[in-house]
């Protein structure tokens, strides 16, 4: 089921799915960026200027966290000092490098998230059971 949400953004109105957003990105300011679905267009809401936009937006996070359903596996990570809300079953790569950092792009964004397994366990942790569960493949 659908998920419709009329946003008011640069003086445009947008009626936006966020079921077919995959990445929030919730920022130590306050601010919450989120990326059209099918381009690299960001939306940023800020609660001192848009508040019942925002809280719009922290309702449906509130819902979804957590959630692992068929089409979805939205999980919280941490990465610069910003909280990211991201639906993994939309990454479509993931790369480990010698040094066991995990790194993966943002769908409909070009921000890659680089996860360190000693700065950042929890999330590390998430992104590796996910592949493993996801693909049947495991990192070493």
């Amino acid at each position: 089921m659908a998920y419709w949400v009329k946003i008011l953004y640069e003086r445009k109105e947008y009626v936006v799915n966020f079921d077919s957003v995959n990445a929030f990105c919730y920022e130590q300011n306050g601010r919450v960026t989120f990326w059209l679905p099918d381009s690299a267009i960001p939306i940023v809401i800020n609660p001192q200027n848009n508040l019942d936009d925002y809280q719009k937006v922290l309702n449906y996070l509130e819902c979804v966290t957590g959630l692992e359903i068929e089409n979805a596996h939205w999980v919280k990570i941490i990465y610069e000092r910003n909280e990211y809300v991201i639906n993994l079953t939309c990454i479509s790569s993931f790369c480990q490098e010698s040094n066991g950092r995990i790194t993966f792009w943002l769908p409909d964004g070009t921000i890659p998230i680089i996860i360190n397994p000693v700065s950042n366990p929890d999330s590390y942790e998430k992104v590796l059971q996910f592949v493993q569960k996801a693909t049947g493949y495991s990192f070493s």
